[in-house]
């Protein structure tokens, strides 16, 4: 019987590229319909931005944005064990009087919520680590939820910074049930000026 090594020595180099080119494909075809699914089924939830720094020059233009709800109070979990920077949380947000969701409270695991109150998921940055030990969570909780930056056509870039740092940028985000978001939209005092496509 030959060895898996034998085996594979036989196969032809280009086939060997064909099926890594295949994985790869694949794999990027997974996350564009996984992202497609989280715009198209999921929960929209309105947030209000809060000015932050600019540009990345060598990806083209983007505006960085931070949230409302980007720092929370710790709640219960001040105090508790904490797996440090990076840990995952959950923040169940609803809607004000204004319109935007707000932060109610935050979770180290899913809990049951009831309409309109929706679970975001997000990873802890600062906060993580206080305690003697350095390892229960701070009073206060920085939170990132992979919605920080939005890349936009070049030279549009300045004009979205300049309406989030005057508050006037808001976004609409899509949120699935398991907590995953992504923004599905960009406003300018409440008009849109950028829609997400699916694909």
């Amino acid at each position: 019987m030959r060895s898996p090594a034998a085996v594979f020595d036989r196969i032809p180099k280009f086939v060997l590229f064909g099926v890594a080119g295949l994985i790869q494909m694949v794999s990027i075809g997974v996350m564009v319909v996984d992202r497609a699914m989280i715009l198209r089924t999921g929960t929209d939830v309105t947030l209000q931005t809060r000015p932050v720094d600019p540009r990345d020059f060598l990806r083209g233009d983007y505006v960085t944005l931070s949230y409302d709800i980007s720092s929370v109070p710790a709640g219960a979990l001040n105090g508790t064990p904490s797996a440090g920077w990076g840990m995952p949380v959950f923040v169940k947000v609803a809607p004000n009087r204004d319109g935007f969701h707000g932060a109610i409270s935050v979770h180290a695991a899913p809990v049951e919520v009831t309409s309109p109150e929706v679970l975001i998921r997000g990873r802890v940055g600062f906060g993580a680590n206080c305690g003697t030990e350095r390892r229960t969570f701070c009073d206060r909780l920085d939170v990132r939820y992979g919605i920080e930056r939005y890349f936009v056509p070049e030279g549009e870039g300045k004009k979205l910074e300049a309406a989030r740092n005057q508050r006037k940028l808001t976004i609409v985000a899509a949120v699935a049930p398991t907590g995953r978001a992504a923004i599905k939209r960009l406003l300018i005092d409440g008009a849109p000026v950028y829609d997400e496509p699916w694909f």
